[in-house]
């Protein structure tokens, strides 16, 4: 009788066994072992005072499932729909769209002595930014075909903490060869990249109008942007053989790249530009001038193009924003970057265009190197490689730097995530919305910090950045990269889980282009090529 009862009551204890293993799992918020999270689980929900949504800053509640973002709420309302999954509470700090850099140097393949994939995707992650689109230089070989995207794309496999795209180079090789130029486009580059002075590389050489001209016509049809390096050299203003100046000196090196040669470049591209306006024969076409300096001539010139209805947008970096000619020491070769950084008129002349919305984009312009290429030890402005490592510090220096012009969290928002997610055609990218990925950072803009030796830093040469010894305000907490949390107070995800972003194009029903973006399946590169 006894041993019947039991054999009966098995059934049963399975049922509520099975019931209380699928409520287990289904009402845990899916726990599971995950190395590219620091956050165990596929389904939660994070809760803060301030949340910047595309409709403005909300206390309420982000829901992240699967690693998309599924729901937002108002804080009276969210405990209503709350049913399953973990809760984050971040209490005052700010939760943002995580930041899309699209200017950043990464140098690998070939270069990984100055940077590399996971040291400057880990810099990246701690400083918010959950995704960036590497150019095609410094790396070696330069990104200027599919062969060598490959190689690109082989490199950050399993090796990335965050999001990557890829910009492709537009070189003479190239410039003339829409057959090449296609194929690359093709392959998945989100835009091309070209030089109008020397870039520092031997296998980057400049361009000139002709060869921009070219490159446009053949991105017209995929409606991606030419980003072009605005400097043409003309007769120097400094004979650096007469031995009056000194090296060491900033003033120095500041003569050898005047404004003038901004100038000149941007009025060569606005010869082209003016076919970009509706009904030009490059119609579809789009120019970005990256990290702009000048903010008198160059700029007025720009804002009247793009009144007239070029299809232009410019970028500035937080360094032209946070530091000036005078203050830059003699020897003090971290700040030497191309074009340079000018006086502090050009530098409020700079915060004025972003504020009233001319300017249209932040990005890092991350060009770091090894010190010997710095010249740390002799100062030698002259010979030291021109470039400012911040990728690391982009967040807490525009918010330091931007408080005083009453930048709000908004604004950062839009410079550094909305509007470059949507200049690189990252449609699921760049602000807290239903759908999007859930590319998050939280940071606190109160919470000031050192940069000194006791702080983290994550890019590979600490010593070569202009910001080292800088206090700021606005510490990054955590950063999430599709619902993966892969940055938190210090310490990253165990694997390196961001994935590499290729554009795809197909044609119409009337063989036109039609855009879309992929991921490249971090399994292999097998279906990537050839759309």
């Amino acid at each position: 009788m006894e041993c019947r009862l039991q054999w009966s009551l098995y059934p049963m204890l399975t049922l509520l066994a099975s019931s209380l293993f699928l409520f287990y799992f289904n009402d845990s918020s899916e726990l599971s072992p995950n190395k590219c999270s620091l956050l165990p689980y596929n389904h939660y929900w994070l809760t803060s005072k301030h949340i910047v949504t595309p409709q403005g800053v909300i206390s309420g509640a982000v829901e992240v499932k699967g690693g998309n973002i599924v729901s937002i709420v108002n804080e009276g309302d969210w405990r209503k729909k709350y049913k399953t999954g973990q809760v984050v509470d971040y209490g005052e700090a700010v939760i943002m769209p995580g930041l899309v850099d699209v200017h950043a140097h990464l140098d690998d393949p070939g270069r990984t002595e100055w940077e590399g994939f996971p040291s400057g995707t880990k810099a990246a992650a701690a400083g918010g930014v959950t995704t960036l689109v590497d150019m095609p230089l410094n790396s070696y070989p330069c990104t200027i075909s599919t062969e060598t995207l490959k190689l690109k794309l082989a490199a950050a496999k399993n090796r990335i903490y965050v999001d990557v795209g890829f910009w492709g180079g537009l070189v003479p090789e190239n410039a003339f060869n829409a057959t090449a130029l296609e194929a690359l486009l093709s392959a998945g580059v989100l835009g091309l990249k070209s030089f109008m002075c020397p870039s520092g590389i031997n296998d980057f050489p400049m361009t000139n109008s002709s060869h921009i001209k070219e490159g446009l016509s053949v991105l017209a049809k995929y409606k991606r942007p030419l980003l072009v390096h605005s400097e043409i050299e003309l007769d120097s203003q400094l004979d650096i053989e007469d031995g009056e100046d000194d090296p060491r000196s900033y003033s120095t090196y500041l003569k050898t790249r005047p404004p003038s040669w901004e100038e000149a470049a941007i009025r060569e591209l606005l010869s082209i530009t003016k076919d970009t306006r509706n009904g030009g024969h490059l119609e579809g076409a789009h120019l970005h001038v990256v990290h702009l300096s000048d903010a008198s001539t160059s700029l007025d010139l720009l804002k009247e193009a793009k009144n007239k209805g070029d299809s232009i947008t410019i970028e500035t970096c937080p360094h032209y924003l946070a530091f000036s000619a005078e203050e830059i020491q003699d020897g003090d070769t971290r700040f030497k970057c191309s074009p340079p950084i000018r006086d502090a008129a050009n530098k409020e002349k700079l915060w004025e265009a972003l504020m009233e919305g001319h300017i249209d984009i932040l990005s890092s312009d991350h060009s770091p190197t090894i010190p010997e290429l710095k010249h740390l030890d002799d100062g030698n402005f002259l010979k030291a490689w021109g470039g400012i490592s911040s990728l690391q510090f982009v967040l807490p220096v525009t918010w330091s730097y931007g408080r005083k012009h009453g930048v709000t969290w908004e604004q950062v928002a839009s410079w550094w995530s909305e509007r470059p997610a949507k200049f690189a055609g990252l449609e699921s990218k760049g602000a807290i919305a239903i759908g999007n990925h859930a590319d998050i950072v939280v940071w606190e803009p109160e919470m000031e910090f050192d940069l000194n030796d006791d702080y983290p830093i994550f890019i590979k040469h600490p010593s070569v950045s202009a910001y080292l010894g800088r206090r700021l305000s606005g510490k990054v907490l955590s950063t999430f990269v599709r619902g993966n949390l892969v940055f938190e107070k210090g310490n990253h995800a165990p694997d390196a889980c961001g994935a590499p972003i290729l554009a795809t194009s197909k044609l119409n029903s009337r063989g036109r282009i039609q855009e879309t973006l992929a991921k490249a399946w971090k399994s292999g590169l097998s279906g990537v090529f050839g759309v």
